[in-house]
């Protein structure tokens, strides 16, 4: 059965498109009219296959046609709207209603009407609001954990083995959580987060070097370790392109994803050595001279009393009411990618694995709390509603930013850039322009699974036409893909990093950028000479 066509989010993969009109060939894309059952006539540009084009099966996107260069406008607009005034729910709508209104001929009133259209669209569909129920849901674990006592009692045995004396230590235990979270890249975030928040508060280490360790090791190591959904989409992508053998190919390209392998490798630098550069280390002054986690105005993107929420009176300091429901939580993720996935991981369905790992940690949570008498029935959801509650703030970012994802598809910025760009590259330096190109695409987008996929068909091609080498060049496309999905302000990942580090959203972007620059510009150095030497 064919797919229904979803307003600004298109039809799934897999949709079978018609040929209504001739195709023609420019700069290695075919493009032309098309249309699925039940939606309108539109362009339609894709790479070009030696396969039939006459019935189209859709790999990619279905709107991947450009409106130009007004296409950069939104996310330039509300980029730098973000970091000059620091209001990211403005920021977020603002690009959303100016992304519509061009595309509706500079009409506003038409382009708040869509923009309305597009949000409710993006919040229903099913993945989507699966993950910002998860994420809503992972307020009330944090409220549990602490409200039962388990986060004391976790402190407690961290400073008993040692492990949070130092705040080289607690770092370190930080980067080995997250790492060791790979499947899902948010979850890693708000797993590695809510463990190591209240120990980051205990050693007096701001909450902005935390967002940014955590962020630095979310997605870098979820396309390093490449089992989990990360690895299918990006071998999917490689097989619509006629790739004959896509993992081989994927697994060449892990070792030469330089951007990745700095990104990690400077965040252990960082933990290691203390080292703090631009705005971080006014950020670590502050926390240690003044004793202020936040800076004077800072907006944390989850509500204070959440953050903050005191244990009940008598309740016990039992490590166990922490471990136990958070390993509950990840120990159900890979089962449920299984299930769903008819016994391939690596197919399951990350946004159902997610909830149901929360959903589970929170029942088994509340059952040994009232078996332990810590907590009634009443208790127990008056603690869920109250986190829930903290994390509403979260929860309208991260719709807003599924939005914005729809809008990107629809204005075409990514294949503007992309196509903009092709016509100039050297053979030599076609990696890391590749990289940056990515980089631009990803920070701009908010997206690096997007990047990928307006990426990784522009570039197979030219694999093949130029004779580049293959590994060297995805990875350059893998790369600059993670970069924006590290550091943009309105990449997911970010900001679920600075939730669950519960700090400021720009704060946390301009903490952690400079550190993002100096990996992109190892990289960029690395893409360059193995540029010429393969």
């Amino acid at each position: 059965m064919e797919d229904e066509p979803r307003p600004g989010l298109g039809p799934r993969i897999g949709t079978r498109w018609s040929a209504v009109g001739e195709y023609g060939g420019k700069n290695g894309l075919v493009s032309g009219l098309v249309k699925a059952a039940g939606a309108e006539q539109v362009w339609l540009i894709l790479p070009s296959r030696p396969a039939a084009l006459a019935p189209l099966i859709l790999s990619t996107e279905r709107r991947m046609e450009t409106i130009g260069w007004l296409s950069i406008l939104p996310p330039i607009v509300a980029i730098g709207l973000a970091i000059k005034t620091k209001q990211v729910f403005l920021s977020l709508s603002l690009y959303i209603f100016l992304g519509w209104t061009i595309m509706h001929g500079w009409n506003p009133l038409a382009g708040m009407i869509e923009s309305v259209d597009v949000f409710v669209t993006s919040v229903t569909d099913p993945d989507n609001a699966r993950t910002l129920l998860f994420s809503a849901l992972i307020g009330a674990m944090i409220t549990f954990t602490q409200m039962s006592g388990g986060m004391e009692g976790f402190i407690a045995l961290m400073e008993g083995k040692g492990l949070a004396k130092s705040r080289r230590s607690v770092g370190i235990m930080t980067v080995l959580v997250s790492m060791a979270v790979f499947l899902e890249s948010n979850f890693g975030l708000l797993v590695s987060g809510s463990v190591a928040r209240p120990l980051f508060d205990k050693c007096r280490i701001s909450r902005e070097k935390l967002s940014y360790i955590i962020d630095a090791t979310c997605s870098p190591k979820c396309i390093l370790i490449p089992l989990n959904a990360w690895g299918a989409y990006v071998i999917g992508l490689l097989i619509a392109q006629g790739v004959d053998q896509p993992v081989p190919l994927l697994v060449a390209a892990l070792p030469l994803n330089f951007y990745a392998i700095f990104a990690i490798g400077l965040a252990l630098v960082v933990v290691l050595t203390g080292w703090n550069i631009g705005p971080m280390r006014e950020a670590e002054r502050r926390v240690r001279e003044e004793g202020k986690l936040l800076r004077d105005g800072a907006v944390p993107m989850i509500a204070a009393e959440v953050a903050m929420t005191e244990k009940k009176p008598g309740a016990p300091e039992r490590a166990v009411n922490m471990i136990v429901p958070i390993v509950t939580m990840v120990a159900m993720v890979p089962l449920v990618l299984w299930l769903t996935g008819d016994g391939n991981i690596m197919q399951g369905s990350g946004s159902r694995a997610v909830l149901w790992g929360v959903i589970t940690g929170l029942l088994l949570a509340a059952v040994i709390y009232r078996v332990q008498g810590i907590m009634t029935i009443g208790e127990v959801t008056e603690s869920a509603i109250k986190g829930i509650q903290g994390l509403i703030p979260l929860v309208i970012v991260l719709a807003l930013a599924f939005t914005i994802g729809a809008t990107t598809r629809a204005l075409g910025t990514g294949v503007f850039v992309a196509q903009a760009a092709q016509a100039v590259l050297h053979p030599g330096l076609v990696p890391a322009t590749v990289f940056l190109l990515a980089c631009f695409i990803a920070f701009a987008t908010g997206t690096s699974w997007g990047t990928f996929a307006i990426m990784i068909p522009i570039v197979i091609p030219m694999i093949a036409i130029l004779d580049l080498p293959a590994s060297l060049t995805l990875a350059a496309a893998l790369g600059g893909g993670i970069f924006g999905d590290h550091c943009s302000p309105i990449s997911d990942s970010t900001i679920v990093a600075s939730m669950a580090s519960a700090t400021d959203h720009i704060d946390h972007v301009r903490t952690q950028l400079p550190y993002a620059l100096l990996a992109a510009s190892g990289a960029v150095g690395m893409f360059v000479i193995f540029g010429f030497i393969l």
